[in-house]
């Protein structure tokens, strides 16, 4: 008797590589678009009584606001829509770091470190997986996120009574060409890829640890609770390990820059964290910290929500 000719497994679409990168896209611009107040004020914050550009530029610190005032003074004196200026790079970013990095880490999961016979994954190759991707698709995405950044900072300067360094996304990106080239594109991308590796190391590490946790060890289901539950831990532990890095990325990105496209106020990442400590205490590492945690808590539950229901209707597999 002929053996039976095997039937090749057949792959359902919603679990394809594009499929999975648009689905990505699209919740963490759903995401972005909700909690992007948040990210603002957050980068005002983190601007704010800095020593080294005050003593670079002359002029005297502005009062410290905290995270109610900024947002309040932002829609003050700037008006309510200023608290979505610089949505558009934002997005654009999510088009290039969202897809990359949620593509790259299933790859790295199921393709080349591999779960183990029990369906297990061990955290150190979550950990090595979420660094790896975040480091890969923040290099990717560095150039829309310095355009986010001094958009972000428009509307202050404006109100400081300085001229305007830029007037729309495609215009930054021509003038940072303009002055430093393609190279300029990836200013400050180094602590941008520290802070995507550790950003990352806390949001996809934590999430799927404990989404495996949680349905390992109770009786929940890979239901909406599940997800909000590993979104919330996600958030809190991304949010501890990225503040650092983000503020010296935010502060090396908005610094004034001479022909050649050189920082006028750091030389380095190293530098700008040496002169923040030292201007500012250990403490200024962490401005922000507040809007980035309640930002990113938020942006979490949304994004995984969002990502795992599109999935869902779609017919893909869980994450």
């Amino acid at each position: 008797m002929p053996s039976p000719v095997p039937v090749p497994l057949k792959t359902n679409y919603a679990d394809t590589f594009w499929c999975t990168y648009c689905v990505s896209v699209i919740a963490a611009s759903i995401a972005e678009v909700v909690t992007y107040p948040l990210d603002l004020t957050k980068t005002r914050l983190q601007i704010q009584g800095e020593v080294a550009a005050a003593n670079h530029s002359g002029t005297n610190a502005v009062p410290y606001r905290g995270m109610l005032q900024t947002a309040v003074g932002i829609v003050k004196e700037e008006g309510l829509f200023k608290l979505w200026q610089g949505i558009t790079p934002a997005i654009y970013r999510h088009v290039i770091y969202s897809g990359i990095r949620i593509v790259s880490y299933e790859k790295l999961r199921d393709e080349v470190l591999k779960k183990e016979p029990d369906g297990s994954f061990p955290v150190w190759k979550s950990a090595v997986s979420g660094v790896t991707s975040g480091v890969l698709a923040q290099f990717f995405a560095s150039p829309t996120d310095l355009v986010k950044v001094q958009i972000q900072m428009e509307g202050k300067r404006r109100l400081l009574g300085k001229p305007p360094r830029v007037h729309s996304t495609w215009d930054a990106f021509s003038q940072i060409l303009a002055r430093g080239g393609v190279r300029g594109l990836w200013k400050g991308s180094v602590p941008n890829v520290q802070r995507a590796a550790l950003v990352n190391l806390g949001d996809l590490t934590t999430y799927d640890t404990a989404k495996r946790f949680i349905l390992t060890h109770t009786s929940l289901t890979d239901s909406h609770v599940t997800h909000i539950l590993s979104s919330i831990c996600a958030g809190l532990v991304a949010a501890i390990m990225g503040t650092p890095a983000d503020v010296v990325k935010t502060r090396i990105m908005n610094q004034p820059t001479d022909s050649q496209g050189n920082g006028l106020i750091y030389k380095s990442s190293v530098d700008c964290l040496m002169k923040t400590v030292r201007n500012e205490s250990l403490l200024a590492l962490y401005k922000g910290f507040l809007p980035v945690w309640i930002r990113m808590a938020p942006w979490s539950l949304t994004f995984w929500l969002s990502f795992e229901q599109i999935r869902f209707m779609l017919g893909a597999t869980g994450f």
